[in-house]
């Protein structure tokens, strides 16, 4: 019995001290998109769409992605000027202009809206890209002065 005991703690012991534990239940804040490859190039957006507050979708040729916003930014498309995306640092030394993928330090505003810090990027197909742009409330395109194509 006393060995049974010794053996049921000394499991106890290693389970505890190599760090068994259970599975964190929040899930990390960003998940970025990989390869950067795949993410928003800012200079080469076609069309954009404010779809609500905390949504916004884009396209860059065949590549639709949905944008979602940390908070609400109602004043977001509302100008001249569009949408205008600002890379993170590290990014903005990878890539030429400044690749968005959805990571901490990305934001997007525009004239008359703070910056507004993104919470995920992600692929979308054409699909489910044009019926979110049907729900639209503001648009654009790569063809207004919005500060992405030069």
């Amino acid at each position: 019995m006393n060995a049974l005991k010794l053996i049921l703690l000394s499991l106890l012991f290693l389970s505890v001290s190599t760090g068994v534990r259970a599975a964190d239940p929040h899930p990390p804040q960003f998940t970025p998109l990989r390869p950067v490859s795949s993410c928003i190039r800012p200079d080469r957006i076609d069309e954009w769409h404010i779809v609500d507050t905390r949504t916004a979708i884009v396209r860059t040729g065949p590549q639709r992605y949905v944008v979602k916003l940390q908070s609400d930014c109602p004043r977001l498309g509302i100008g001249r000027q569009g949408l205008i995306f600002r890379a993170n640092e590290s990014n903005k030394l990878n890539s030429i202009g400044g690749s968005i993928c959805g990571e901490a330090g990305e934001s997007v505003r525009s004239r008359d809206q703070p910056p507004c810090a993104l919470r995920s990027v992600r692929i979308i197909d054409k699909p489910t890209f044009d019926k979110l742009s049907a729900k639209a409330t503001k648009h654009g395109n790569g063809a207004e002065p919005n500060g992405n194509k030069p």
